[in-house]
């Protein structure tokens, strides 16, 4: 076990980042991560034949809101990404080009009706804004005025096209709220969830709202001093009366995602009890965590030195996931959001 955040960083070759896509989605690449048995190299379409009877598939049904947005304090240009909402019109956000704002400043946007005004401002480039207006209003202001903020590694020089705008967003989206898409769930199609349910799979989901602090990097030398990022989440109570059932009948229970899992993880007791919430989570998962609610993960491929690389090394197991990712690298798997997944069985302790 280490706390050097150097002993999770890794060589990614531009060319095995994903800037689209696969079509048809269910043609990715899916690595399946076993312990204590060889990796097999699949794709999505075979997922069905890794789930039995009985297994719980639990998903992250937040949707994608248009978090980018365009302002203007006099004449400086301010990129504004919203992390949080806080109530009353006020939002946890990132700035571009916050040197530029002191306390009490107000911001512009490019149609001229909704203003905001800056409330605090934090190191690092974040703060908290508040807009002049909020609900409804601002919600329909949103879709209209912001735009996605896709991941800095997904080149868009002119920004998101239509085609994001499709897909950027999971079959499971329901509840707006996220800045960022829970990327292992883009994988999924009708059909594909037609054959887990032939299988006998039951489907759950809850909530997490993805914010733009899972794009910051881990800065920080040592682990331990890194300073992770809240989320809200949500699981109903009759979400965690049926996945406590299921454990209690021994069954598995598959997150789909590392922010299903974070929340899962959030909620769990000591116990292995799964207990409703709603509430912010700041879960910093790494080696050395034992893990409770989740039996197998279903993700994406992670950026070097990032906090849910040292998730999924935590989950599968170091060696096996440097070996995992060495293997996607050489045999040319996509990585990031738009990139291909893995499967992964949890480490035994």
């Amino acid at each position: 076990m280490t706390d050097q955040t150097a002993d999770f960083d890794f060589d990614l070759p531009e060319t095995c980042i994903a800037h689209q896509p696969m079509r048809p989605k269910d043609l990715a690449k899916l690595l399946y991560i076993p312990t204590g048995q060889a990796l097999e190299d699949k794709i999505i379409r075979d997922l069905p034949s890794f789930f039995r009877k009985g297994d719980i598939l639990v998903a992250n049904d937040t949707k994608v809101i248009h978090a980018k947005l365009s302002a203007m304090r006099g004449a400086a240009h301010i990129g504004i990404t919203l992390d949080r909402p806080m109530g009353d019109g006020r939002w946890h956000v990132l700035i571009k080009n916050s040197k530029r704002l002191k306390l009490g400043d107000k911001l512009d946007f490019p149609d001229g009706q909704v203003y905001a005004t800056v409330d605090e401002l934090e190191d690092g480039g974040s703060g908290f804004i508040r807009f002049s207006v909020e609900g409804d209003a601002f919600d329909q202001w949103l879709r209209d005025i912001g735009t996605l903020a896709l991941p800095p590694y997904i080149e868009r020089p002119t920004g998101p096209t239509e085609q994001d705008e499709k897909d950027y967003h999971t079959i499971f989206s329901h509840h707006p709220g996220a800045v960022a898409a829970p990327t292992a769930g883009l994988h999924f199609t009708d059909q594909l969830l037609a054959q887990l349910d032939e299988v006998g799979v039951e489907r759950l989901t809850l909530t997490l709202h993805v914010g733009a602090g899972t794009f910051l990097p881990v800065r920080s030398d040592n682990i331990s001093d890194h300073h992770m990022h809240a989320e809200y989440g949500i699981i109903t109570p009759e979400v965690a009366e049926r996945l406590n059932k299921a454990k209690a009948e021994k069954r598995r229970i598959i997150a789909v995602g590392t922010t299903s899992l974070r929340l899962l993880e959030s909620a769990v007791d000591e116990h292995g009890v799964i207990h409703p919430f709603h509430k912010e989570t700041s879960i910093f998962i790494r080696p050395g965590y034992r893990f409770k609610a989740v039996d197998m993960l279903m993700t994406n491929f992670h950026l070097p030195r990032s906090t849910l690389f040292m998730l999924v090394c935590a989950f599968g197991g170091t060696e096996k996931m440097r070996h995992a990712y060495e293997h996607a690298i050489k045999t040319g798997y996509r990585f990031y959001s738009y990139g291909d997944a893995c499967l992964i069985e949890k480490a035994s302790l």
